[in-house]
């Protein structure tokens, strides 16, 4: 799925029909306000971005999705009328993956959509996480520990690389719950503890980067900590 943001509706239409002729889905939003409620249904799988829209800028978009971790890979072309060497070097400089200025031919506008969904399949097809001395081939599905292999099951795995990818991110049991269980309530919290606490002890030593916050959630650590004497991290 594709989302373009552009309050013109002349040029939005045109893209949407193009880009669905040519085989992909695509959504136009003429606000940021329909883009963000867009995003919390279904995460495209890239976003055409005009700067100058009526109630959120382009680049300020542009600067949220950078900032929040489930969106901060996602690919991203900038479609202006601002085509000046400054604007386009900010657009880039705030992230943005391409820039394509106005007028743009709608072959040309096809051709760098099909570009970078290649260069972004590639690049998560060869993912690796990593922290110490734990590895997660996301592609290949292997966790590997002190070069030793560690047999997960699917919900362990998901959980792990959900903690990787948000290194240093508290997670609250809720959160956690909603990405890896798709519970949308307050439920079975004790489903998270559960698996925290199995998943720490299959990693062995590299267990110990999976840290409690009481009374919030967990986190993965940056470096993994020697336990306090006499103290004992509880799930």
């Amino acid at each position: 799925m594709i989302y373009l943001v552009e309050d013109d509706d002349s040029i939005r239409e045109l893209v949407i029909y193009t880009l669905r002729t040519t085989g992909f889905e695509a959504k136009g939003f003429s606000t940021a306000a329909h883009f963000w409620e867009a995003v919390e249904e279904e995460m495209p799988a890239l976003v055409l971005l005009d700067i100058m829209l009526p109630d959120e800028d382009g680049l300020h978009i542009l600067k949220r999705l950078r900032g929040n971790a489930e969106t901060a890979d996602l690919p991203v072309i900038m479609l202006t009328a601002k085509s000046t060497e400054y604007d386009r070097v900010l657009g880039l400089d705030s992230g943005a993956d391409d820039y394509i200025p106005k007028p743009f031919g709608m072959m040309e506008l096809v051709s760098r959509v099909k570009a970078l969904l290649r260069r972004a399949t590639k690049q998560s097809d060869e993912k690796l996480l990593t922290a110490e001395s734990l590895s997660v081939d996301v592609k290949r599905h292997i966790v590997t520990v002190d070069g030793q292999a560690v047999s997960l099951t699917y919900k362990e795995f998901e959980l792990l690389c959900y903690l990787l990818e948000n290194r240093g991110v508290v997670l609250t049991r809720d959160q956690i719950l909603s990405k890896i269980w798709d519970y949308n309530y307050s439920g079975e919290t004790r489903t998270v503890d559960v698996h925290i606490r199995t998943l720490r002890q299959k990693l062995g030593a590299m267990g110990g980067l999976i840290e409690t916050v009481r009374g919030v959630g967990y986190r993965l650590a940056e470096k993994l900590q020697k336990p306090a004497e006499g103290g004992k991290d509880e799930a």
